[in-house]
């Protein structure tokens, strides 16, 4: 959509009735991003390469988190003695 087009209602509502099969509550009680998710990719949708993929990562990072360490808890099998401290 551009300022100078109007935004195309009736194809939105041909694709959310007709091809989503959605009821009409249905299609107006999504909102545009989960009515965009279920419309899928668009065409002009390519894939992410180079400078794009780069981009996401150095945003969103991968980070490690140490793990807990697990309690000593002995050898399984293994028993305390009355002794044992």
């Amino acid at each position: 959509m551009t300022a100078d087009r109007p935004f195309d209602w009736p194809a939105l509502m041909r694709l959310g009735l007709s091809d989503l099969r959605l009821r009409p509550a249905e299609f107006w009680a999504l909102t545009p991003v989960e009515l965009r998710v279920m419309l899928g990719p668009r065409a002009e949708d390519g894939p992410m390469l180079g400078d794009g993929l780069a981009a996401l990562m150095a945003a969103y990072p991968d980070e490690q988190t140490p793990k807990a360490a697990a309690p000593d808890v002995g050898t399984p099998g293994q028993t305390r003695g009355a002794g044992d401290g």
